[in-house]
């Protein structure tokens, strides 16, 4: 018998339909034939999440986060329940459990919270008695005993550090693509798969938009030396993206191209030395809003320019947010929703200025800005027009990803 725990996650797209979650028991099933002690953690099922949230807007639009997350975790019930009964249909013993009987411990950050500690007796429980063990991601409760979720694509957090706590040495994560790709399928025509990647550069992709793992799941796995495979539920046999250590192994590159269609830019004017932009730091944090960059700069005579790039899909209450801080900072807070951000995401990436240069020139050829850029060791981000973001992203990967590129940049 082979004592060995395995870790699987199914996104929506996965679960969506009936037949597709009969094609998830039947792939949980081989691997139980395997030997294997086996968990799953589920998404809810595609655009439940979306609908739910549109179901609380009917009623406020700045619903109770609270209340939120009471609402969006029973996407995620429904699916583990769902794919349980689908399992013991097949003649094996599986149960459903939520993220707090899974024991997944969180801060008290409703919709955005941070898993503190993982108790997972009643989970190697179920393991020790031959059961399949279905969990509701996204989900878990806080010291306070409140139901908690943790961010948009929380699945994914769920599943790694389900998979970290019980110490399997890799979580499979399932998608409806086989792998990570240099760039959006749906935006670049066949783009290159990548075979392996650092947790430094998936996790910045998935900061940068890429929507195959959450960068917080990445987090996890870098801490406990978990492997992380990509996969896809409908070529389960296929090579998929494999995430694991590879510091010190890579030079200087780029591996991809990734987009976020809808950010905002807030832009402050402070003449009283960063006072303004302290308040607004404060008016964003009881908003409950999330934050993706800050930066301020003196830009001399006692004025401070400042910058706050805010997602907008990760603020479901930001309609009504901005009307608010607009009226609560007349004339010094300026917030534009034009734009969207593309990023080029490598390891080393600054340590060569080529890369930023050929970027830059790029951008300006086509007059597209950027409004902001920024950097990391890791990435090179810039704001273009929202209407570009495409268009952009295709220009970066056919210059720089492109074979024929690649050859030119490697050179």
């Amino acid at each position: 018998m082979n004592n060995k725990i395995t870790v699987l996650k199914f996104g929506g797209t996965s679960v969506a339909t009936p037949e597709r979650i009969r094609q998830v028991a039947e792939l949980v099933h081989d691997k139980k034939k395997q030997g294997l002690k086996v968990v799953v953690v589920v998404s809810a099922r595609a655009k439940m999440t979306d609908a739910l949230i549109d179901d609380a807007r009917s009623f406020s639009p700045d619903p109770s986060p609270r209340e939120v997350d009471m609402l969006l975790t029973s996407g995620e019930r429904i699916s583990s329940a769902l794919l349980a009964i689908a399992v013991n249909a097949r003649g094996v013993n599986a149960i459903s459990l939520t993220g707090s009987q899974a024991g997944i411990i969180t801060d008290d950050d409703h919709t955005n919270a941070r898993i503190i500690e993982i108790r997972p007796a009643r989970v190697l429980q179920a393991l020790d008695e031959g059961k399949i063990v279905v969990v509701s991601g996204f989900q878990g409760v806080s010291f306070k005993k409140e139901v908690t979720t943790l961010g948009r694509g929380g699945s994914d957090i769920s599943a790694v550090a389900l998979a970290s706590a019980l110490d399997a040495e890799v979580c499979e994560v399932y998608s409806d693509v086989d792998g990570v790709f240099a760039a959006d399928p749906n935006v670049v025509d066949e783009p290159m798969k990548i075979r392996e990647l650092s947790y430094q550069e998936m996790q910045e992709m998935a900061e940068a938009g890429a929507k195959v793992l959450h960068p917080k799941s990445v987090e996890f796995a870098k801490a406990k030396g978990t492997i992380i495979h990509a996969k896809s539920t409908f070529v389960p046999d296929g090579e998929g993206t494999i995430i694991k250590n590879l510091e010190g192994r890579i030079k200087p590159r780029i591996v991809g191209i990734t987009s976020e269609e809808e950010v905002i830019l807030a832009r402050c004017r402070d003449e009283g030395h960063a006072g303004v932009i302290a308040q607004v730091v404060d008016s964003l944090a009881a908003a409950n809003v999330k934050v993706k960059q800050i930066s301020f700069s003196d830009v001399g005579d006692g004025v401070t320019s400042g910058n706050f790039i805010i997602p907008e899909k990760e603020n479901y209450h930001i309609d009504s947010v901005i009307p608010r801080l607009e009226a609560s900072f007349p004339g010094t807070l300026h917030i534009s929703r034009h734009f969207g951000a593309v990023s080029l995401i490598g390891a080393g990436i600054n340590d060569r200025y080529d890369f930023l240069l050929e970027c830059l020139r790029l951008l300006r050829a086509e007059r597209l800005g950027p409004a902001s850029l920024h950097t990391t060791s890791f990435r090179i981000s810039a704001l273009v027009p929202r209407e570009r973001v495409r268009e952009t992203v295709g220009l970066l990967y056919e210059h720089f990803l492109r074979p024929t590129a690649l050859e030119h940049i490697e050179s």
